[in-house]
């Protein structure tokens, strides 16, 4: 739960969405992985949108990898990201402690609230 006095304390989560058949998701999956290590704070998912298509529907997610940065229960961020290391780690960087409103859809907003359900269950 985030505190209201410290806004840095927003949990974070960091969500990338793949698809199995990626050559590029499968090259980028242990960059992504080594950034778990840190950010202790934050949650990382790797979501394969063909076997959790529950979790994306109805948004088509069209380029990989596509990155959704959520802090507080918001997305804050949801786009195509250049399969980087350092380009992804000043990404969530910038979205630490982000508890202002988000600008994003509200399908985004959706799947934001199904993956944190999801990850609390």
């Amino acid at each position: 739960m985030s505190n209201p006095e410290n806004p840095s304390s927003a949990p974070l989560l960091v969500a990338c969405l793949c698809a199995q058949w990626c050559g590029t998701c499968n090259e980028y999956a242990p960059l992504f992985e080594r950034l778990q290590g840190e950010f202790p704070g934050a949650t990382f998912r790797w979501i394969d949108i063909e076997d959790e298509s529950d979790l994306v529907d109805p948004i088509e997610v069209e380029n990989f990898p596509t990155i959704l940065i959520a802090t507080g229960g918001q997305a804050r961020f949801f786009g195509t990201v250049t399969p980087h290391l350092e380009t992804l780690r000043r990404l969530i960087q910038s979205h630490l402690g982000n508890t202002g409103l988000s600008r994003l859809p509200a399908e985004v907003q959706a799947i934001t609230q199904r993956i944190s359900m999801q990850r609390a269950a």
